[in-house]
């Protein structure tokens, strides 16, 4: 498959796997995966994890009173090119959201007393500024570091050449902030082969434990998530997005 017809192919699972799901909750609380069914269709839902769909900013006020270790977020950053396709009839399930909208969401009350908080972040520089100097004050938070995701071919190469300006780059940054006493490993550089699916981040949990930055089972959440994690939170209109059992294929 070349890249067009991956392209394409990535669009239209994107839009065919527009569900709504707002208002809609659930969970599994036992150690092992179930499928449930929703609306007609079904879902895998990995063990100890729990989803709530709909506005991050209104349903942050309804987990007050719950306390996380680590909380990752994936904004809809405001982007005028973004905002051009989708007047050209573009599909988007999601709103983008302008730099001081993400950082009244309401999430000081969900941090415990040392919590990692990772903000995943576009490469344009007003909205790397935005996370540190509007967006981690707002919400309490000190910063610490910047890690970034190298985006590989399966060749292991970069997917595209380094760059400077506003050009496409084959990296990616995650901001990191704290509250409270936490050590954090700096600029760290991680690598991965890409999926073809839109926006699809690769899960942390595993890498911020092999770097130390997380306490043992944390409590973890996730805003704006599109799949479901173990031992997590997943927040957004779209948490089920990739959790459609008719994306995979069953191995005996």
């Amino acid at each position: 498959m070349d890249a067009s017809s991956l392209r394409d192919f990535s669009k239209n699972l994107f839009e065919s796997t527009d569900y709504d799901h707002k208002d809609i909750s659930g969970g599994n609380n036992s150690e092992v995966p179930l499928i449930c069914q929703i609306k007609g269709s079904d879902f895998l839902v990995p063990g100890k994890c729990r989803f709530i769909c709909g506005c991050v900013k209104e349903e942050c006020k309804k987990l007050d009173g719950n306390k996380y270790d680590i909380v990752i977020a994936d904004p809809p950053w405001w982007n005028k090119y973004i905002r051009r396709l989708k007047k050209a009839a573009f599909k988007l399930s999601y709103s983008m959201m302008y730099n001081e909208e993400i950082a009244s969401i309401p999430i000081n009350s969900l941090f415990s007393d040392t919590t990692l908080i990772a903000v995943w972040c576009t490469n344009s520089p007003s909205n790397i500024k935005s996370v540190k100097e509007l967006i981690f004050p707002k919400w309490g938070v000190d910063y610490v570091t910047t890690w970034y995701w190298l985006k590989l071919t399966i060749d292991l190469e970069p997917i595209c050449a380094f760059s400077s300006g506003s050009k496409k780059q084959p990296y990616e940054r995650l901001i990191i902030g704290r509250r409270g006493d936490i050590k954090v490993p700096e600029n760290v550089v991680f690598a991965s082969i890409p999926s073809s699916l839109h926006s699809h981040k690769p899960p942390l949990i595993d890498l911020f434990t092999y770097y130390n930055v997380s306490t043992k089972g944390p409590h973890v959440l996730e805003l704006f998530a599109r799949y479901l994690l173990p031992n997590t939170t997943s927040v957004g209109y779209e948490p089920l997005k990739w959790q459609n059992l008719a994306l995979y294929v069953e191995y005996q």
